[in-house]
């Protein structure tokens, strides 16, 4: 659990709204309607506790950072067991603060040492992530400059999902449809025109001599691309 928030010096420890909604087993979205309900009876701004972050997603959600007096106010109508987490988890927050004193780092060496290896792992870590990002990218750019285009079968298995997940997902979400009593897919052309998808039409040639032209959608590279983040975040891209 990484939301709450402590500090130190200057700055009053506080607790998010986010880890207040975790510990006492409701949604995060009730515990900022509580939150607003307390500050208007308490005749406070909540907006002055507002702090914004980033989800998932990388979409901006607001959230609170609530000193201890409000918190405690809060939960105060919550039952006792939620009460009890949140004291026990004030408790563990002041103590950690408690125990660190930048001053007496600054003192011992050895702690010094401590705290520059610790950042010097953070820091390796940190680039480790990059890394993986970078090489993300460099698969996502030769994907989506890739020539060709995969039938709907064959899309499903670069995304590590099943065809008919994969038909469904497509139907539903505005990329592929059926005419009238044709069992035939055809892509919308509204992702066509955006390169997402193409049409193959194939003459095949009947036993009495004469001509059938059939038509079958097909994903581009592009088209991949965007499913692997839209569908499945997590599925790997095969340039």
């Amino acid at each position: 659990m990484n939301t709450d928030i402590i500090t130190t010096g200057p700055q009053p420890l506080s607790m998010s709204s986010r880890e207040i909604a975790e510990l006492c087993d409701k949604q995060h979205q009730h515990v900022r309607r509580d939150i607003d309900a307390m500050c208007e009876g308490l005749k406070v701004d909540a907006s002055s506790f507002g702090h914004i972050y980033r989800d998932a997603r990388n979409r901006e959600q607001t959230e609170y950072l609530l000193p201890k007096d409000l918190t405690l106010t809060l939960v105060a109508g919550y039952n006792v067991v939620l009460r009890k987490r949140i004291i026990d988890r004030w408790m563990e927050l002041e103590s950690r603060a408690q125990a660190f004193d930048p001053s007496k780092i600054l003192e011992s060496p050895a702690a010094m040492r401590g705290l520059l290896l610790t950042y010097t792992e953070k820091v390796i870590a940190l680039e480790a992530k990059v890394e993986d990002m970078r090489e993300d990218v460099a698969a996502h750019e030769r994907l989506t400059k890739a020539e060709g285009s995969l039938n709907i079968t064959e899309a499903a298995k670069n995304l590590g999902i099943r065809p008919k997940d994969l038909f469904d997902w497509l139907s539903h979400n505005g990329w592929i449809y059926k005419r009238a009593n044709s069992p035939t897919w055809l892509g919308f052309q509204t992702k066509c025109n955006q390169g997402l998808l193409e049409h193959k039409t194939t003459t095949v040639l009947r036993a009495d001599g004469s001509e059938k032209i059939t038509e079958q959608v097909r994903i581009t590279a592009k088209g991949l691309s965007v499913l692997a983040k839209l569908i499945h975040p997590t599925a790997r891209l095969i340039a």
